[in-house]
């Protein structure tokens, strides 16, 4: 099969190659369950987990034991979010997040508002951006947690983390922050957070695992676990734990480290070059903020044409997206685009371009070259 050129890094990341061969043993050689304590397969297998552990914790600049790993982010942040409610449970409860949000935020969100939790979903300007005194303003004397995305999937706009970080230090709040779009691309810590959600697969790991930072050593709760039995990660998330995927996301951790800071140059580069030739044409306009955003992520409306149509025909050629890969089973228009103040139809002829490892300089020129032609056909 041919496949089309790849623009949909930000729906996923294939392996890197290092990153496979560093898991083939724990699938047949070493495959012993982690939780075996009382002989050398099991042994051998919780020492990959944990080196893995402490690769995928110095990513973000945490300790080890603060990594609790689930089977992808979507997972992680239910764990932080409704695990926070839990341990809330009979109190008055309150917090606070995006319109913005993933749909994985959103959505635990909405669960806990039929359960009678109160939920504040801030909105942002026409460039996506968050405005401080909209989320301090927000702030209830019953508010239990802030929870905001470090860098948006569908626009790349990255939050003022830092000055979130203080206001929720200030007001003695827990801050959940979903880091999935941001960890291994631009650098995160996770310096007076209290909870963060990653993903392997966004991060040139594999599929099906994530990992979610719980702060040790301080006073405000940890949550609730969410899946029970046996007691593993520390009764955060019980479940015979995905050895191989672990491995593979401490190596691919390790990797980001290594060559995150040269990416983002070359990335940058490549992604202006895109912007400015898919700009020059009529009818187009750039969706978020131009200064403050990831540097492989292009979000742009293209204009007088039928946004299904137009995604069908561009992904004859190369591989894009119109939003977050969790939401386009829905032919709904993009809600991060709709929070913008972009119409209906706009939003529906938008495309995230999103680049990668693989991207060269030549895939950027026959990409424009392809959008005109359908541009063309289609007006």
């Amino acid at each position: 099969m041919k496949y089309p050129i790849y623009f949909d890094y930000n729906a996923t990341t294939p392996c890197d190659e290092e990153v496979i061969e560093a898991m083939l043993p724990w699938f047949g050689t070493h495959f012993g369950n982690a939780a075996s304590k009382n002989h050398a397969y099991g042994w051998m297998a919780e020492d990959a987990v944990e080196t893995a552990r402490s690769k995928v914790a110095e990513l973000i600049g945490a300790k080890s034991k603060e990594i609790i790993f689930t089977s992808g982010a979507t997972e992680a942040i239910h764990l932080g979010i409704k695990g926070i409610s839990d341990y809330y449970r009979g109190e008055k409860q309150h917090f606070i997040t995006c319109q913005t949000e993933h749909k994985a935020t959103l959505d635990t969100f909405q669960s806990l508002e039929k359960n009678g939790a109160e939920v504040t979903y801030l909105a942002v300007d026409g460039l996506g951006k968050l405005e401080m005194h909209l989320l301090e303003k927000a702030i209830l004397p019953h508010t239990k947690m802030i929870a905001l995305m470090w860098a948006n999937n569908e626009t790349g706009n990255i939050f003022p983390m830092e000055e979130i970080k203080q206001l929720a230090k200030q007001k003695d709040l827990i801050l959940f922050t979903d880091a999935v779009q941001a960890a291994g691309k631009v650098p995160v810590s996770v310096l007076d957070l209290h909870l963060m959600a990653i993903s392997a697969h966004k991060l040139y790991g594999p599929k099906g695992i994530g990992a979610l930072y719980i702060r040790h050593n301080h006073h405000q709760p940890k949550p609730i676990g969410q899946i029970l039995g046996g007691g593993h990660e520390k009764g955060f998330r019980s479940g015979t734990l995905n050895v191989p995927a672990i491995v593979g996301f401490g190596k691919a951790a390790e990797i980001r480290l290594k060559v995150m800071e040269s990416e983002n140059v070359r990335l940058k580069n490549l992604r202006n070059l895109l912007e400015k030739k898919l700009l020059d044409l009529p009818g187009t306009k750039l969706n978020g903020d131009q200064e403050n955003r990831l540097a492989h992520v292009a979000n742009i409306a293209f204009e007088g044409v039928e946004g299904e149509e137009l995604l069908r025909l561009v992904n004859k050629e190369i591989a894009v997206s119109s939003g977050s890969a969790c939401s386009t089973i829905s032919p709904k228009p993009s809600h991060v685009l709709n929070a913008m103040g972009l119409d209906g139809d706009l939003a529906r002829s938008s495309i995230r371009f999103s680049l990668g490892m693989q991207t060269t300089e030549n895939d950027i020129l026959l990409a424009v070259e392809h959008v005109k032609k359908v541009l063309d056909t289609l007006r």
